[in-house]
């Protein structure tokens, strides 16, 4: 071996640190190689020995997209359990998959995108499954107990690198690459940052990738934030990963840069570190960056800071040190332990929502009806992997009450469509083979849309019963009789070739509309009609016009099996690809009413009727005239197995609501209001009657409370209690302690969720719970004076199974400090730090940094600043604007008394002016400012 060998160069020798080791490497590679780094598909550097890498590797509940592996339950089901112990073993689980999977399979990378850390603020939101809880304590201590997991234990080396998405206030997916989230300093601060904060500030955190959306008109790629607070979080080098395709929208879509080379240079300095974008081609990111460099707008040190945060996690993952890979070895796949740690963690994940007269758990000689259309199904979602192992509720059921008692009816709508001309639509007999699977078990992309080895559908005299199901707002899916969905592939033709409805389009889901005295049906996929041709069914701009005979209505058989039950269980839901996902969000709460026909047809035949919801997201449903209820996010492989367990008593019911759930529509705010505070939003703030608080879930065991003990020493509150089991079963109770500030100075949470333990009981067994709080957990963003504050004064503690069940309650005193006024003779209003607004959103002051406000339809706004302190006494004031309109200034809501008339258009949006005019105010008032047009503000100061 000689020295020139690259084995034996310094950033191989693992006896140096890791920041040495990566400055030798970063001196070694030219301009050149360190460009072609930028992009999600790294090439090798053979003449170093530098293997290709590649970002990105979905895992949020068990590896995705890389064919069979183990299915935890959906994020927010883990969520639901309440319990980050068990999550973190879910995390462990899935890295050492990965591990095991990237031995046999070099696609399969160590760098995970996941969790999602983004709060469940909106229910309507189409990712709602892909987050853990609205609020921001609970979703850090499941999100950190998850990246524990991934990350491992060993103290230097990593199993696998961590990515938390997606940065930041990212609830809606109507609009999401050009849409603007306003955020005000207060929601900033308290709740959007705060489960990203406690997350990285744990250890176990690799990076973060930013969302598609813009907050306060800014692209979260360009954020300043990805600088300030982000990285002032961690001593560790975070890889800033780019969402795909958004280093292109910040031009494209978004018009926020006027040329590629400007906009990948922007979000370089902002702190984007590795560029996702037209998939494994890195030419067109290489030569954006290069053309950036000669435009002088990147240094080559901008590019270095850049590559030194890549090779920083490529350093952590072992890559350079393969012999000393703690985690070479440890990969696991498709064990019994994570067979049976994907049961418990489906168990842990049921919510029991009602349980009138204890109807539930059902006694083993039950005769139990089973109905609804995911009563035998086992729904995976977009990032999921392929099951291993399927478990339906039916098959559950089956399993642990023994198929002799219990009876299933789907639910389906059993319908023929025939043509004017009197054929049938029908699926024709084929001897092709039941695959579509591509090498290793792996997914095949080009069969997402439907397979193509399959004769389409034709049209006869003598027809086939399809099975309908509308899941809501008029989509439909067609079934065959041999089970597989009607599917349209890129060939045009439709064809019995889908085993469930999924891809990034679903190509298996239609709509039924009304033409003349029958239907057109179309294709949502392609948007084009079917019709029937002499080589087959297929889709066109032109279809034929069916009619719809109905051979059998869902309810019929959901009654007839439910008359003859001693109880129905209907189990209801959503499919993950239709009507709530990536890329559409809900329109409504409410459970579509082919379901509710459903579940009122067997109400109506049997009385001991029980609601299973099985979704990703909260329903409103009217569950007064039921029994029994009961919740719980698709569980992945071991879901009907799980609610088979709880069903029958086996296990205890201990899931809790990670978000509220609203009664109707009417208690939402609109989907792109992100003011938390402002809108009354979440359980933190919201003043009307839930249909189920936050935290709420049932047991079929009982808990006393009693012994609350509470106190402060050393910044930190410290509160315990006593939780017994008073029932006659094991079953696990889940301790929730909430604080809220009883005198406020300014609107604070109802209450918030400080603190949480879930804990097994055995009947009669006693347990101390204890609790160490830090008092800047009860801190708010104060606007007057742009930082934390501890306010001083009581603060009621509330110690319960639930937001709203509390049990115990107590009141401490905190030391902090008071209200002060602000000091805007000295320091001016910037304004965004308003306390009250109507009308306003929040913009960006420049493209690189601050924020500013404007009328959000451009028409009027107003804003209200409290306790403005102006001294002894100013005479002027002066506001930097921009745009065109007038500022208003008047004091406790008396005239006007001060208007700056900006009645020429500045030359763009970050072309500030200066105004002024003569202002006499003294001592202490309320400012209110109201803007007249489509006027920007960005800070008024006061002189004189």
């Amino acid at each position: 071996m000689t020295v020139d060998s690259p084995s034996a160069l310094p950033f191989r020798d693992p006896h140096l640190p890791f920041a040495k080791r990566i400055d030798d490497l970063l001196a070694r590679l030219t301009l050149d190689e360190k460009i072609s780094f930028l992009h999600q598909f790294t090439p090798a550097v053979e003449r170093l020995g530098i293997a290709a890498f590649r970002t990105g590797q979905e895992a949020l509940h068990g590896v995705a997209w890389m064919g069979p592996a183990t299915v935890f339950p959906q994020a927010v089901g883990l969520g639901a359990t309440w319990n980050p112990e068990l999550v973190r073993r879910v995390g462990e689980a899935v890295s050492k998959e990965v591990r095991a999977m990237r031995a046999r399979d070099e696609r399969v990378g160590l760098n995970v995108w996941s969790p999602t850390v983004n709060l469940l603020r909106h229910p309507l939101w189409g990712r709602n499954e892909e987050g853990y809880a609205e609020d921001p304590k609970l979703t850090s201590a499941i999100a950190t107990a998850y990246t524990h997991g991934l990350r491992g234990d060993h103290p230097l080396y990593w199993r696998t690198a961590p990515v938390l998405k997606h940065w930041l206030a990212h609830n809606n997916e109507t609009d999401r690459a050009t849409s603007s989230a306003s955020v005000r300093p207060r929601v900033l601060h308290e709740y959007d940052l705060r489960a990203f904060r406690e997350t990285v500030e744990a250890g176990a955190v690799a990076g973060v990738m930013p969302a598609y959306n813009l907050v306060n008109g800014r692209p979260n790629h360009v954020s300043p934030y990805l600088r300030d607070p982000l990285r002032t979080w961690t001593g560790e080098e975070l890889l800033v990963c780019s969402d795909a395709g958004a280093p292109s929208n910040l031009v494209d879509a978004e018009h926020y840069f006027d040329t590629h080379e400007e906009a990948t240079a922007a979000a370089l300095l902002a702190g984007v570190d590795s560029f996702t974008d037209h998939g494994t081609d890195g030419s067109q990111i290489v030569e954006r960056v290069r053309k950036a460099y000669e435009q002088g707008l990147l240094s080559e040190a901008d590019i270095d800071t850049a590559v030194r945060r890549q090779l920083s996690v490529r350093f952590r993952l072992a890559e350079f040190d393969p012999h000393y890979d703690p985690h070479v070895c440890t990969g696991e796949f498709d064990t019994p332990g994570h067979r049976a740690l994907a049961r418990e963690a489906a168990e842990q994940a049921v919510v029991l929502l009602k349980n009138d007269d204890d109807l539930l758990p059902l006694a083993p000689d039950t005769r139990i009806a089973v109905v609804g259309l995911l009563a035998d199904e086992c729904k995976l979602d977009w990032y999921s992997g392929s099951l291993l192992h399927r478990s339906t509720p039916l098959e559950g059921l089956y399993e642990r009450f023994g198929a002799e008692r219990v009876e299933f009816a789907e639910g389906v709508d059993r319908v023929r469509l025939r043509t004017a001309a009197g054929a049938f639509l029908q699926v024709p007999p084929t001897d092709a083979p039941d695959e579509a699977r591509g090498a290793e078990g792996a997914l095949d992309p080009a069969l997402l849309a439907g397979r193509t080895d399959l004769p389409p559908l034709t049209a006869e005299v003598t027809g086939t019963e399809f099975a309908l199901v509308d899941w809501g707002e008029g989509v439909l899916t067609l079934r065959a009789p041999d089970g597989r969905y009607l599917s349209v592939a890129e060939d045009g033709y439709v064809r019995a070739s889908a085993d469930q409805p999924g891809g990034w389009v679903v190509q298996e889901t239609f709509r039924l509309e009304p033409h003349h005295n029958g239907h057109l049906l179309r294709h949502l996929g392609t948007g084009r009609h079917v019709r029937v041709a002499a080589d087959g069914v297929q889709v066109a701009d032109s279809g034929d016009v069916f009619e719809v005979i109905t051979v059998e209505r869902g309810e019929e058989a959901v009654a007839r099996v439910a008359e003859a039950a001693e109880v129905v269980l209907v189990v209801a839901g959503n499919d993950p690809h239709i009507n709530g996902r990536e890329t559409e969000d809900r329109t409504t709460l409410a459970l579509p009413e082919h379901q509710q026909r459903l579940l009122r047809a067997a109400r109506a035949a049997n009385p001991r009727t029980v609601l299973i919801l099985t979704s990703a997201y909260p329903y409103a449903v009217d569950v007064a005239r039921l029994p029994a209820a009961l919740w719980t996010a698709h569980g992945g492989q071991a879901a009907g197995t799980a609610l088979a367990r709880v069903l029958a008593g086996d296990v205890s019911p201990a899931g809790r609501l990670p978000q509220t759930w609203y009664a109707s529509d009417a208690d939402l705010p609109d989907l792109f209001d992100y003011d938390v505070i402002g809108g009354r939003q979440t359980y933190l703030y919201f003043e009307g009657t839930p249909l189920f608080p936050f935290g709420h879930g049932l047991s079929y065991a009982s808990f006393g409370y009693g012994d609350l003990v509470a106190g402060v020493a050393d910044g930190a509150l410290t509160v315990s209690c006593s939780v017994t089991n008073t029932g006659d079963r094991v079953a696990d109770e889940v301790v929730q302690l909430y604080g809220r500030a009883v005198d406020p100075s300014v609107t604070r949470p109802r209450r918030e969720l400080l603190a949480h333990r879930r804990l097994t009981l055995t009947p009669g067994e006693r347990a101390e719970v204890s609790f160490g709080v830090p008092l800047s957990a009860l801190e708010f963003w104060d606007v007057a004076h742009d930082g934390p504050r501890l306010e001083t004064g009581p603060y009621e503690l509330l110690v319960g199974a639930s937001s709203e069940d509390v049990r115990l309650r107590t009141t401490v005193h905190l030391d902090g400090t008071g209200p002060a006024p602000r000091p805007v003779a000295r320091r001016g209003l910037a304004g965004v730090d308003f306390d009250e607004q109507s009308g306003v959103a929040i913009v960006d002051r420049t493209r690189t940094a601050g924020d500013a406000v404007t009328p959000a339809d451009g028409g009027t706004a107003e804003l209200l600043y409290r306790a403005c302190d102006f001294g002894p006494g100013v005479t002027e004031v002066s506001a930097q604007l921009a745009g065109e309109g007038v500022l208003e200034l008047s004091l406790d809501g008396g005239p006007v008394l001060a208007a700056l008339h900006l009645d020429s258009p500045t030359a763009g949006p970050y072309a500030y002016t200066t105004l002024g005019a003569g202002l006499v105010a003294e001592g202490v008032h309320d400012v209110r400012i109201g803007l007249r047009g489509p006027l920007r503000l960005a800070h008024v100061g006061f002189s004189g």
